[in-house]
């Protein structure tokens, strides 16, 4: 754990298991996802917009070498970096044809220097076909395979319209535990209806469930999605950032100190924000998350048991 930041941070974790700086590059790989292809729903999760977090890269006509290698760049002067990540980001990165994600993930490890790789994806959009596929690259690279979960409480899978429930996570966990393969589960604070009391359990399910990581996201309101209406309507009202703050810390806190933060806030496109304002001052509320931990003399894992 870095001390400094009071917990195991995911740039610390990655430059103690390859002794450099290891920068991640988001890959758009064009795929959708089954809450927006009308399998499930053509709605989506009511916070997300068309573009599913993607970059647009893939609609612009760059395959997925071309993103990683252009991505490559401004990390190695800004980083100095050498070694890279291909993050497979937007939409459900397992939501297609083995065979199709052979050839995605084949083509990030032909660049040089990519020494693993992270895929984004919901719980419902894994099975044990695709689970050997990524399982064969996790023999030769790290890989991390992380599973979009937002909360443990069904009420509010159900009334963001996520599509699966906790079930559909502890299923695919279950599944992808034993293969070499680091879990990584995305949470979001702030969810319309969740008390600070259920987001705490969600802490404390988490730390338990034997996942290796977590990503941890202040639930913002993006325009034209489905909570842009619930906002502008008066219907849902975003955390303020005091809030956001001290419930990271507690959250934090009830984590064992060996699960990897490899996040602790979102960080929206400024073109794209509604509200909160503040959701678009990533660095201030970072520094506030490292100050209040330091003020509470808290850490990770100070309340695990």
């Amino acid at each position: 754990m870095d001390r400094s930041k009071r917990y195991t941070d995911y740039n610390s974790y990655l430059r103690g298991l390859f002794g450099e700086r290891v920068q991640k590059i988001a890959v758009d790989a064009g795929l959708t996802c089954p809450n927006r292809d009308g399998r499930l729903s053509d709605q989506g999760c009511i916070y997300c917009n068309a573009r599913g977090s993607g970059t647009g890269a893939f609609a612009r006509g760059m395959g997925i070498k071309e993103q990683i290698e252009a991505g490559k760049i401004p990390m190695m002067k800004k980083y100095k970096a050498k070694k890279f990540m291909a993050y497979f980001q937007s939409f459900s990165n397992t939501y297609t044809s083995v065979d199709h994600m052979r050839q995605m993930y084949d083509a990030a490890f032909s660049c040089d220097g990519v020494v693993g790789m992270a895929i984004g994806t919901r719980p419902d959009c894994i099975d044990e076909a695709k689970m050997d596929l990524i399982a064969s690259y996790a023999r030769r690279y790290l890989v991390w395979l992380e599973y979009g979960l937002q909360s443990v409480h069904d009420v509010t899978l159900t009334s963001i319209n996520r599509g699966h429930g906790l079930k559909d996570f502890e299923k695919a966990v279950a599944m992808t535990r034993g293969r070499g393969i680091h879990i990584c589960a995305h949470v979001i604070l702030g969810l319309p209806g969740e008390t600070r009391e259920m987001m705490l359990q969600t802490a404390r399910y988490l730390a338990e469930s034997g996942i290796h990581g977590i990503k941890i996201h202040l639930l913002y309101v993006i325009k034209d999605t489905l909570l842009d209406h619930l906002f502008l309507s008066g219907k849902y009202q975003p955390m303020e950032q005091a809030a956001y703050v001290e419930t990271v810390c507690d959250f934090l806190e009830l984590l064992p100190k060996d699960i990897v933060i490899q996040r602790i806030t979102g960080d929206p496109r400024s073109s794209e924000l509604r509200s909160p304002a503040w959701a678009g001052r990533y660095r201030e509320t970072f520094n506030l998350i490292q100050q209040a931990l330091a003020h509470r003399d808290s850490f990770q894992g100070r309340k695990y048991a």
